[in-house]
């Protein structure tokens, strides 16, 4: 079967605790609003994102036989899912939320060492795009992918970890946040020259992102703003997801570089406004007259 987007890893469960304070100060007991479970984590936030956007999408993970594994089941139950046994379950996330939206994540990954991603899961689905989590199942997709791209996420990298690594040389598109690093221009310097990838974005928040190309691997990296959050903040969670989610959808609709980002970055602003992480991820109608207002 053929599909636009055909996400690899990366589903899962988060339990949100909004704190009144971030970072807690230790205390024996703080009474907190309601402790929620919900989707979460990056391949369930691009997959969402992706499909509210009209995009048709595959996506291919491992899920234990747990609550759990039956919550992202029924979480996405509208999209073409292929599911394999985790055999330590769940992925699972708890993350504080701070009334500023900015969040805390305490990742529990549930890996078993040597665990891969069946390649039967999503043998036979031509895409025009892959996106690849950065979970350790998925390091051996990238030979059996039947597509025109890959891109992924390396989220908070340092630039040194090698961890990352084969994530970030082996996709032709890379996403990652600033968070982690002392100098993002470097890095993404450093993605370009040692692997294939033609295009490195680094998202840095309230602060929009950096971008570069290997076009233009000589000159400055560029600097693209922020958009104007559309309400009150919520929380911040997801909004990375929504982003890859937006840029994505621009460049399988055949925008330029500069229009990608400008729908990453509509779709990220929106998701700090929407409580959860992947609960409500903007829709094609309003994401282009978002882009629209925008450019009058």
């Amino acid at each position: 079967m053929s599909a636009d987007v055909l996400v690899l890893g990366g589903s899962g469960v988060d339990t949100t605790v909004y704190v009144p304070e971030l970072p807690l100060p230790y205390r024996d007991t703080y009474h907190v609003p309601p402790v929620v479970d919900r989707i979460g984590n990056t391949g369930s936030g691009v997959a969402l994102g992706c499909h509210a956007l009209g995009l048709g999408v595959v996506f291919a993970d491992l899920i234990g036989d747990d609550p759990q594994g039956a919550l992202i089941r029924d979480a996405l139950r509208g999209l073409d899912c292929r599911w394999g046994r985790a055999e330590a379950g769940t992925t699972r996330s708890v993350l504080l939320v701070g009334p500023d939206g900015r969040r805390l994540s305490l990742h529990d990954p549930k890996a078993t060492p040597g665990e891969r991603l069946p390649r039967q899961l999503y043998a036979g689905v031509a895409a025009r795009h892959a996106h690849v989590s950065i979970t350790d199942r998925c390091r051996d997709v990238y030979a059996g992918l039947e597509c025109e791209s890959v891109s992924t996420d390396l989220h908070d990298w340092d630039g040194a970890n090698d961890y990352h690594k084969d994530f970030a040389y082996r996709s032709d598109l890379v996403f990652l946040s600033s968070t982690a690093l002392r100098d993002p221009a470097a890095a993404m310097r450093h993605i370009l020259a040692r692997g294939r990838a033609h295009t490195v974005v680094c998202m840095r928040g309230a602060d929009g992102c950096l971008v570069l190309t290997r076009a233009d691997a000589d000159a400055d990296v560029r600097a693209f703003p922020a958009v104007p959050l559309p309400g009150p903040v919520a929380d911040s969670n997801g909004a990375g997801d929504a982003f890859v989610s937006g840029f994505l959808y621009g460049r399988l609709r055949g925008r330029s570089l500069e229009e990608c980002v400008r729908l990453g970055a509509i779709a990220g602003a929106h998701a700090c406004t929407v409580a959860g992480t992947h609960e409500s991820p903007i829709t094609e109608p309003l994401l282009l007259a978002r882009a629209q207002a925008l450019v009058g």
